[in-house]
C-alpha cells in the first residue's frame, strides 16, 4: 500500500497495517485528532485513566472495539464505576475528526498501532509493559523497530567535533549490522542517524514532535523509501514541542535500544541527563555507557559516578560487539496484576534481556550495508600535553598510528585485545556491584553469566588486589582505598 506522495518499496509497504478496531476506538478515547479547526468535545483520557480502563475492559471480558460496536451501550454502563459514561460517548462520537485524521496521515504514509494490534513492538511491551503507550505513529519499516541496536544520545548543542565522534558511531554500528537507535534531535541525535544511514545501515528514529512534518523532509525521503529507517512517535503526528514528551520520550529510545552510549549531557538538567539517570536509578533495560575520549564533560563524569560504564572505544566491528554483551538485572516492578491490556494479548516476557539477542530481526541479510572498512571512532582524535582526554581533530595517514596507539610501552594496562576490552568493561561494573559484599551467585545473576564464568572474573581481581574474598560466608568486597 503506497499513501500519497511517497511510494515506499514492496517491502515497506506491505507492512502498514489497516487500522483495526481496537485501535479506532484507543485513538478516538486518547487522541487530539489535531485536524481542521478544532471543536469542543469532551478531555481526552490520560494514560493512566486509559490504562485502568483497559483493565476493567478486561476484567469483564471484553475490549475497545466493543465500545463502538452496536451493543457498546451495555458495554459503556458497565465503565461506570472507572470512566463518567457521557465523557467517554462524546470522545467516542468523534468518527469524522478520527476520518479526517486518517486520511491525512495517509496521504503522509503514516501509520498506526496500538497494543491490541499484532504488529506492536515486542520489545516495548516486555520492558514498559503496563506503561508502553497505548498508541505509536509511524512512517517506515515496522521490521526495524524489534531489531534492538544501538541508542546514542546526547545534547543538542555541541560542536563540530562531537557531531562527527557520532557521526562515526552510527557508521560504526551500521558496519556491524547494528541498529542505530536516537531521537532524531538536532546535534548528536542527528548526527549518529546520519552516519548510519550513509553507511548504508538501519536507524530507528523516536521522535517527541512533528513526525507528520518529519516524513516529508528530503532527508528523510529516501532512507524511508528504501526501508532503512522508521520514525516512531507516542504522541500525535502534529504535535509540537512539549517538555513532558521530550522527556518521555527518552525512555522509549532506551526500551528499543540493547546498549546506549551518552556522547554529551548537562548535569542536573536537560533530557539526556534525566533520560540516562532514570535508567542508571531506577529502570535498568539496557547498560549506559558514556564517552571516554575527547573534551571532559561534567555531565558524563557525574553519570559515571552514577554507574554508567567508560565507553570501550570499539575500533572494529568485533570490538563493537562486546558492548552488547553486558547483561543487567532487572529490577523488580512493584507488583501488578499479570493483565495484558487486551484479551488478545499474551502475558509480557519474564526476561526481555535474555531474549534481545535472540529477537534481531533478519531484516539484515535481506540488504548489505557498503562494504567493511577499517573504520577507527579514534580517527577524530589527536593528544595534546595539557589534556586528561585525548582532543579531536587528528587525521591518519596510511600506515600512520595515532598518538594515543602509542600506549603500548607506557601504558601495558591499556586493553589491546577484545578479550582485554571485554574484562576492563567488566571491571568497572564489578567493582560497582561490590561496594557492598556479594556472593558470586549473586554477581552472576547481576551480570547474567554462569557462575564459572563470574568465579573466574572474581579470581581475576583477587589476584590484582582490587577485590577482597571474605570467607564465612564467602563474599566478595572491593578493597577500601
Amino acid at each position: 500500500m503506497a499513501y500519497g506522495t511517497l511510494h515506499f518499496s514492496d517491502r515497506t509497504s506491505r507492512m502498514t497495517p489497516s487500522l483495526s478496531a481496537n485501535t479506532q476506538a484507543i485513538l478516538l478515547l486518547t487522541a487530539p485528532l489535531n485536524v481542521g479547526p478544532s471543536s469542543e468535545s469532551a478531555p481526552l483520557l490520560t494514560p493512566s485513566e486509559y490504562k485502568s480502563l483497559a483493565i476493567h475492559l478486561r476484567n469483564l471480558q471484553k475490549e475497545p472495539a466493543d465500545l463502538i460496536q452496536s451493543e457498546a451501550s451495555d458495554v459503556l454502563d458497565a465503565c461506570r464505576p472507572i470512566i463518567n459514561v457521557d465523557r467517554l460517548r462524546k470522545l467516542l462520537a468523534r468518527g469524522f475528526q478520527l476520518s479526517q485524521a486518517l486520511e491525512r496521515w495517509q496521504s503522509r504514509a503514516i501509520w498506526v498501532l496500538s497494543r491490541a494490534d499484532a504488529q506492536y513492538p515486542r520489545r516495548m511491551k516486555s520492558r514498559l509493559r503496563e506503561d508502553a503507550p497505548a498508541v505509536l505513529y509511524g512512517c517506515g519499516n515496522m521490521d526495524i523497530l524489534d531489531s534492538g541496536g544501538l541508542a546514542v544520545v546526547g545534547s543538542r548543542d555541541v560542536n563540530d567535533e562531537l557531531i562527527e565522534y557520532a557521526a562515526d558511531i552510527g557508521r560504526l554500528a551500521a558496519h556491524a549490522g547494528r541498529t542505530v537507535v536516537s531521537g532524531g534531535a538536532r546535534g548528536v541525535d542527528k548526527a549518529a542517524m546520519k552516519g548510519a544511514l550513509e553507511a548504508g545501515g538501519h536507524v530507528i528514529g523516536v521522535l517527541a514532535e512533528n513526525l507528520e512534518k518529519i516524513v516529508m523532509n528530503r532527508d528523510e525521503r529516501n532512507p524511508l523509501r528504501d526501508g532503512r529507517l522508521v520514525l516512531v512517535s507516542a504522541y500525535d503526528p502534529s504535535a509540537g514541542f512539549n517538555v513532558g514528551h521530550a522527556l518521555q520520550r527518552n525512555k522509549l529510545i532506551y526500551a528499543f535500544s540493547e546498549a546506549c552510549l551518552v556522547v554529551n549531557s548537562d548535569i542536573n538538567k536537560g533530557g539526556t541527563w534525566a533520560g540516562a539517570v532514570e535508567q542508571l536509578e531506577r529502570l535498568r533495560y539496557v547498560p549506559v555507557y558514556v564517552r571516554s575520549v575527547g573534551r571532559k564533560s561534567a555531565g558524563l563524569d557525574a553519570l559515571q559516578k552514577k554507574g554508567a560504564i567508560p565507553w570501550p572505544n570499539p575500533t572494529s566491528v568485533g570490538e563493537l560487539e562486546y558492548v552488547f554483551q553486558i547483561k543487567l538485572e532487572v529490577p523488580q516492578r512493584d507488583p501488578q496484576p499479570n493483565l495484558p491490556m487486551f484479551a488478545d494479548e499474551g502475558p509480557p516476557s519474564e526476561t526481555p534481556l535474555q531474549e534481545d539477542m535472540e529477537s534481531r530481526s533478519t531484516l539484515f541479510s535481506e540488504a548489505s550495508p557498503e562494504p567493511l572498512r577499517a573504520l577507527s571512532i579514534s580517527e577524530a582524535y589527536t593528544e595534546t600535553p595539557n589534556s586528561e582526554h585525548q582532543e579531536f581533530g587528528a587525521t591518519r595517514e596510511q600506515g600512520q598510528t595515532l598518538p594515543h596507539e602509542k600506549k603500548e610501552d607506557s601504558d601495558p594496562t591499556k586493553p589491546r585485545t577484545p578479550a582485554e576490552v571485554l574484562f576492563a568493561t567488566v571491571r568497572q561494573v564489578i567493582l560497582q556491584l561490590v561496594q557492598a559484599p556479594m556472593k558470586d551467585t549473586e554477581i552472576a545473576v547481576a551480570l547474567n553469566v554462569s557462575n564459572a564464568q563470574a568465579k573466574i572474573w572474581l579470581q581475576q581481581l583477587v589476584d590484582d588486589g582490587i577485590v577482597e574474598k571474605k570467607m564465612k560466608p564467602v563474599a566478595y568486597v572491593a578493597k577500601s582505598t
